[in-house]
């Protein structure tokens, strides 16, 4: 192996990729260290440095640099942050264990165990499973694998954004498609996530960035603008410094700094259209920043602002004594500049400044676990109670669009601040109500709350919410929630908490749903000894329910799916050596000493057939419409009493065919080979929807639809005022395995109620 210094002259000779000087100090320093078993920070840093150096030789990216220039670079943004050099080593290594052959072990081998959990809290995030059915849920659970590994080290996703700031910074090397893509999830997820922990240097960036490529037009135009005003607007904020350092002198204030600082681009776009103003209109491009020492000289420094120049009404903030939830702090006015013109001045002391810039990496806080080098970070810091419960919902929301949605919900950051009766703080997102606020306190306070006063007056349950309001809630015992409440809340966990308890109010419902789901699969014989056994008990605890009562309601309103359960109850039977595992077929309708017209229905099985039954070679026959059999499910033929009618097929256990005598049953089945057709034969499947009244639940039902290529043959909708809508819906569906796939996936949606096969009257 090369030493440090030789693998550093290397990089910067013969492939022309920069070395910064932070980095090149180290390797020299420390260039015959690289195999010690154990290391300082310096050599920690150069060992990750030479490690993934040697790894990715001949990996280029797509620009057609090294591949070393990205890890590189993204160990240079965390050293900017602050960051020890656990993450800074984790910066060189994110990328080895996907790209190359080295494993996690590897990693903790050479590096330790602190290391490896960061290299693999961001690996996770990148590997998806092939099991997912759509982009959409393969998206839903790579996030949710992030925000479960913020939750154990908030590090992990600070490594994250610093990569995900550099491939932002090389977009343009990527086909258009895949760049707005990746455009879109930057704004959407990461630089609202970069503003939540408080890097406000990383989501200035990340924004202006999406801006670029989201709307390049936009970005250009907003771009040339600002330049064509720069010298006019410096020398205006000049004229503004020296007037204020002047009455800071004079008030005897120790001003650290005063500087101007031109607004991101993104954030001047955000204003227009905010506002339906064009560029000329919107005068406050630039704002004053002064930094003094401490607190008391914030609100003195104020009172100069204040003198120097008239203060704008109702534009004053204090961020000082309330501040964001991102634990941003600084006090905002707005004044009338020398022009006329509104200008914007920030006030803060430099531990406020450095955590406005810099946030969480401002103050890195931990919890040491064991005696270990490992630090961990806990949810239960009052700073991230929006990761907490991002993390509750994971529990909540099975549809992954939802929970997508519920994500960029809860990021952003715009909120109002509510006071309880005894002057604690709630922030909320805006034109939040008090049915939001009362499911913030608690889950039991909404679902009884019967009313609520606001700053002690009543108001409807409806009344958006405003900053400074103290709002009281009043509960009842029999109260619970009503389905008018999801036409007006705000907030996602509000939502989820109506839903889920609309859902849990008609347990009994579902869990005989899920008796007789599990039941068609298992078989009746032994069926209530077998939900009473240990091995069901233990498929329970196997998917996180208590009782086995809780897993049926789950199965019935479709939080779990009939495979999931089967899977854990093989796997449970096969440990124990109990039972087979494969379930019980259920019983024939058909008795085995059963005659004609059955035999004489029955033609000879020589050669494949053309008919997708088998069994009724030759003869008149159509699918019952009461029951619509589809491939996949145990069938019965009927022969008819009507002329031309044939032999009539049915789903084993259709109540049509209870009362049948013996000697009109035809014993038949689905032929594999029945169908030679290039394009798989599909049957129409008539189903019934119930679901919570509100705009647009059948097109989410329709797009989920969409996305598994099912075409939908005729859609109705019949709503009541207060009651749930019912959906009809007729559905060309190929066999049982696809339908299941679709009731599952529409199951999982926190709108739907019931949702059930149903068919017509045979003819």
């Amino acid at each position: 192996m090369n030493t440090l210094t030789a693998t550093a002259t290397t990089v910067c000779n013969s492939y022309e990729c920069t070395i910064p000087d932070w980095l090149q100090t180290c390797l020299v320093e420390n260039s015959e260290l690289e195999t010690q078993p154990t290391a300082t920070d310096n050599q920690l840093i150069c060992r990750a440095f030479n490690f993934a150096y040697q790894l990715h030789q001949g990996q280029y990216r797509k620009s057609g640099e090294p591949y070393i220039c990205h890890p590189v670079a993204v160990a240079g943004l965390l050293r900017d942050l602050g960051g020890g050099s656990a993450m800074i080593a984790a910066g060189f290594l994110h990328d080895v264990v996907e790209d190359t052959d080295v494993t996690l072990e590897d990693i903790e081998q050479q590096f330790g165990a602190e290391v490896k959990h960061l290299v693999e809290g961001v690996t996770k995030l990148s590997k998806f499973s092939e099991t997912f059915s759509s982009k959409t849920e393969r998206q839903a659970e790579n996030f949710r694998r992030m925000f479960l590994a913020m939750a154990q080290d908030i590090r992990v996703i600070v490594v994250k954004l610093a990569d995900r700031l550099h491939n932002m910074r090389t977009l343009e090397h990527l086909p258009d498609e895949k760049r707005r893509r990746i455009a879109l999830e930057t704004r959407e997820i990461f630089a609202p996530l970069a503003n939540r922990l408080g890097i406000g240097t990383f989501k200035w960036e990340l924004e202006d960035l999406t801006f670029k490529y989201l709307e390049p037009e936009a970005y250009r135009q907003i771009q040339d603008l600002v330049a064509e005003k720069r010298t006019d607007r410096e020398a205006r904020l000049t004229r503004v410094i020296e007037v204020l350092q002047q009455g800071m002198a004079q008030s005897h204030i120790q001003c650290i700094d005063i500087s101007g600082r031109p607004k991101h681009l993104y954030g001047i776009y955000q204003k227009m259209q905010r506002q339906q103003k064009e560029f000329h209109e919107i005068y406050d491009l630039a704002a004053i920043r002064i930094i003094v020492k401490t607190n008391e000289e914030c609100y003195r420094a104020l009172a100069v602002v204040h003198d120097a120049f008239r203060p704008i009404p109702g534009r004053f903030k204090d961020y000082i004594g309330l501040p964001k939830p991102n634990r941003y702090q600084s006090l905002h006015t707005t004044v009338v500049g020398f022009t006329g013109r509104p200008l914007e001045v920030q006030i803060r002391t430099i531990d406020m400044h450095h955590i406005a810039e810099y946030g969480i990496a401002a103050h890195w806080k931990y919890k040491e676990t064991g005696g270990s080098s490992h630090t961990k970070f806990t949810p239960v810091d009052e700073k991230f109670t929006w990761l907490r419960q991002l993390l509750e919902w994971q529990n909540d929301l099975k549809d992954a669009q939802e929970y997508l949605e519920s994500i960029k919900d809860n990021l952003f950051e715009d909120e109002v601040y509510v006071f309880t009766p005894k002057g604690d703080v709630v922030p909320l997102s805006p034109g939040s109500t008090a049915i939001d606020f009362a499911y913030r306190i608690h889950t039991e306070v909404g679902n009884h709350c019967a009313g609520a006063k606001v700053n002690g007056r009543m108001v409807t349950l409806d009344t958006a919410l405003k900053n400074g309001d103290i709002v009281d809630i009043l509960t009842q015992k029999n109260s619970h929630p009503s389905l008018d409440w999801l036409n007006f809340v705000r907030t996602s966990a509000a939502k989820n908490r109506i839903r889920q308890w609309y859902k849990r109010s008609r347990r009994e419902e579902n869990v005989a749903r899920g008796r007789e789901l599990l039941e068609k699969e298992l078989g009746k014989t032994g069926f209530e000894a077998l939900l009473k056994s240990e091995p069901m008990q233990a498929v329970a605890e196997r998917c996180n329910y208590h009782s086995v009562e809780d897993l049926l309601a789950a199965l019935g309103y479709g939080e779990l799916t009939l495979n999931l359960v089967l899977n854990r109850w093989r796997e449970i039977v096969k440990g124990q050596q109990l039972i087979p595992a494969e379930p019980e077929v259920p019983l024939s309708l058909i008795p085995a000493n059963a005659k004609s017209p059955r035999e004489a229905a029955v033609a000879p099985k020589s050669r494949a057939s053309e008919s997708p039954i088998a069994g009724v070679e030759g003869l008149l026959y159509h699918l019952a419409k009461c029951c619509s059999p589809i491939p996949g499910e145990s069938i019965i033929g009927v022969v008819t009493t009507r002329s031309q009618r044939g032999i009539s097929i049915h789903r084993q256990g259709c109540q049509n065919v209870d009362n049948i005598p013996y000697d009109r049953l035809v014993p038949v089945s689905w032929n594999a080979n029945g169908d030679r057709n290039p394009r798989p034969q599909t049957y129409q499947v008539n189903v019934q929807i119930e679901a919570i009244d509100r705009v647009g639940v059948l097109k989410d039902i329709l797009s989920r639809l969409s996305d598994q290529s099912i075409n939908v043959r005729h859609a109705s909708v019949k709503t009541a005022n207060g009651q749930p809508a019912i959906i009809e819906l007729g559905l060309d569906i190929r066999d049982r395995h696809q339908l299941e796939q679709i009731f599952n996936q529409i199951r999982k949606m926190s709108d739907i109620i019931d949702l059930r096969r149903v068919g017509q009257v045979d003819e």
